[in-house]
């Protein structure tokens, strides 16, 4: 068993239409001590996307429904950063170079070497768990007088009250504050929060913004946290940039 299994128990996604090798690598996998969902097409690997968090996508491009690649693309769009591992027959370097440009980080063709495919799988997860360790939100975040309690849904604003946050009140604010200082893309906004295939209208989010100010700006006119770019996307700085 790897070393990363000793204090956390890494999920991958397994998405492989051949049905020998699906069963055959999720053996392999749940022996290295991972917890392993597998499907068989590229529509239910979005959709399993969307309902659980996964360390690792092991992506075969060859699927029904939707390919490999579409996969990856729709992941990418949502702002998940999930590391994915490309499994493919094709092996000419113009379809590596695809795979890696469409969101892959790794990309193996068959047949593979187990014993390099469990490798890689360690490598990808132990960098991608770093990386989070080092960046992600905490559960309480301040910012100048205010605080969000993103577990409990509630912030306390500028004035000292404490104000109850809708689910899509504390997921925009999360996107947000985990691109601290970057513009994120409307399209972005509207993959992560609401969802790849409905989509609400800019004045939607542009409310979201408003309220945002409502609890947590000094003056509103003159945001200090939440800006808007116009035609491009929305942005939260901490306050303490020039």
């Amino acid at each position: 068993m790897s070393n990363i299994h000793r204090n956390y128990k890494a999920s991958i996604l397994l998405v492989e239409d051949e049905e020998n090798l699906q069963e055959s690598l999720k053996l392999n996998l749940e022996l290295e001590g991972y917890e392993v969902t597998a499907v068989d097409n590229g529509l239910a690997a979005l959709k399993a996307i969307k309902n659980e968090y996964f360390d690792l996508i092991i992506l075969d491009i060859m699927l029904p429904e939707m390919d490999g690649i579409a996969v990856a693309e729709n992941i990418r769009l949502q702002n998940n950063d999930v590391p994915i591992l490309f499994l493919s027959a094709r092996n000419t370097s113009a379809d590596r170079v695809l795979g890696l440009r469409k969101g892959g980080d790794d990309y193996m063709t068959k047949p593979f070497n187990l014993e390099e495919l469990l490798l890689r799988v360690e490598k990808l997860i132990i960098k991608n768990k770093k990386l989070h360790d080092r960046s992600s939100v905490p559960d309480v975040y301040e910012f100048g007088p205010n605080k969000i309690d993103f577990a409990a849904q509630e912030c306390i604003g500028k004035d000292g009250k404490k104000y109850e946050l809708s689910k899509k009140e504390t997921m925009l604010l999360k996107l947000l504050i985990e691109n601290k200082g970057e513009v994120v893309p409307r399209e972005k906004i509207l993959q992560v929060v609401w969802g790849y295939n409905v989509y609400p209208t800019t004045r939607t989010i542009d409310n979201f913004i408003l309220n945002f100010r409502k609890y947590f700006e000094e003056d509103s006119r003159h945001p200090k946290y939440f800006h808007s770019v116009r035609g491009v996307g929305y942005k939260f700085t901490d306050g303490k940039e020039s």
